[in-house]
């Protein structure tokens, strides 16, 4: 759990450093503040609003207290064995098996299921996924990848300021500056990138670790994590937008295929290794 902790620490330093190396590059600090505070801008509106983007994106609805109380009921334990105030529960009508935690805080946290889940999980592993997407509100996940989200942007701001700088200056005298200053700039967004799902990933791992904590029973959420990334090879989030593609990190598994080379840009660790990681600390 520490790794984790430690590992996100050193990823959010890199792209701190990603970000002011490039600022160092173009020469001037005027552009850094500029992008810096338009990320920040557009981070700040995510953060506060994206839990209830999100909820109206897929169509959620209060999970009934009185159908599903056993969830109510598993959810209570689970918080108070936390120490959290107890979130909103939603029902997404989808038979895609997963679920997400959003919310700012933990006082404003909010839990979804699908119908998929509920129909798919028995109640050892419904109970280990609750508890892996608390886990993520103690860990004030949706705090990290906000931070993580405003430097990769601002990165990617400042990048596209020094690329257009480059291609309009008109200049031909130190020719080959040019030219490594606009290599620079196509590639440290990408790079940004990679950091970003880096910290994706270890938050993952990290909630993996805690829920298990706290469920006190990792197999039976590495058995969950079995059946639910087999449920998402055939089943899909409806309907499929541009947007989808932005809430894929806030699931418990991938909601897209993503093989080989791919992988690289999955916002999720491979299902395997999490469930290896899950067995041996049972």
């Amino acid at each position: 759990m520490v790794a984790n902790q430690f590992k996100t620490a050193l990823l959010l330093g890199a792209l701190s450093g990603l970000l002011f190396l490039l600022g160092y590059y173009f020469g001037g600090q005027a552009g850094i503040y500029i992008a810096l505070f338009m990320a920040l801008i557009m981070n700040f509106v995510a953060y506060y609003f994206s839990d209830k983007l999100v909820l109206k994106m897929f169509k959620a609805q209060q999970l009934d207290k009185e159908q599903y109380s056993h969830i109510y009921d598993m959810i209570h334990d689970l918080c108070q064995e936390m120490k959290l105030p107890m979130p909103k529960l939603w029902y997404i009508p989808t038979d895609m098996a997963n679920a997400f935690a959003t919310g700012r805080n933990p006082k404003n946290a909010s839990v979804a299921v699908t119908k998929g889940i509920l129909e798919t999980l028995d109640h050892d592993e419904l109970r280990g996924v609750l508890s892996h997407e608390l886990s993520h509100v103690k860990n004030r996940d949706i705090l990290v990848a906000t931070v993580a989200a405003t430097l990769a942007m601002a990165i990617a701001y400042f990048a596209d300021i020094l690329r257009w700088t480059i291609m309009f200056s008109g200049r031909s005298d130190n020719r080959n500056r040019g030219i490594g200053a606009f290599i620079i700039a196509m590639f440290m967004p990408i790079a940004a990138m990679l950091i970003q799902l880096s910290i994706s990933r270890s938050r993952e791992y990290l909630a993996d670790e805690t829920g298990s904590k706290y469920s006190k029973d990792p197999l039976a959420l590495a058995s969950a994590l079995e059946k639910l990334h087999s449920n998402v090879k055939s089943h899909k989030l409806a309907p499929e937008t541009s947007a989808q593609a932005s809430t894929a990190s806030l699931f418990i598994v991938y909601p897209f295929s993503a093989k080989g080379f791919l992988n690289l840009f999955s916002t999720h660790p491979p299902v395997e290794k999490r469930i290896e990681r899950l067995r041996k600390m049972a």
